[in-house]
């Protein structure tokens, strides 16, 4: 078994995949209406694209360091580099065409990116 990574910061540095972080609350309603869209996302995009949620109540540290002031906020990750944020609600065609706009083309020391959407 692989070892898991010790922390949010260790995940989105060192995992092999691209990271789309669903920022929320309980208290959120909208939050509610993109939960199942990311859900979706993350079913379509299985084995190319690592999804997470985080509670921004739970891990405040890490909403304050990416600057999380409305949710829901989703983020894409490569190599701990942020490379796509949307606030608010949007659909999932929405979401999709900007995660594959996004999409990292090499990594950080020039080899190739991880495998694209499609």
């Amino acid at each position: 078994m692989a070892d898991l990574p010790k922390s949010f910061f260790e995940l989105i540095a060192f995992s092999e995949r691209p990271v789309l972080v669903d920022f929320w609350a309980v208290w959120c309603g909208p939050c509610r209406m993109v939960s199942p869209i990311v859900q979706q996302i993350a079913r379509e995009y299985a084995g190319r694209l690592l999804t997470i949620k985080v509670n921004i109540d739970e891990k405040q540290e890490i909403a304050a360091r990416y600057q999380i002031a409305s949710i829901p906020t989703i983020m894409m990750f490569w190599k701990s580099q942020p490379i796509m944020r949307i606030i608010g609600v949007q659909s999932q065609a929405q979401i999709s065409r900007q995660i594959e706009d996004a999409w990292p083309k090499t990594t950080p020391g020039g080899g190739p990116a991880a495998t694209p959407p499609g």
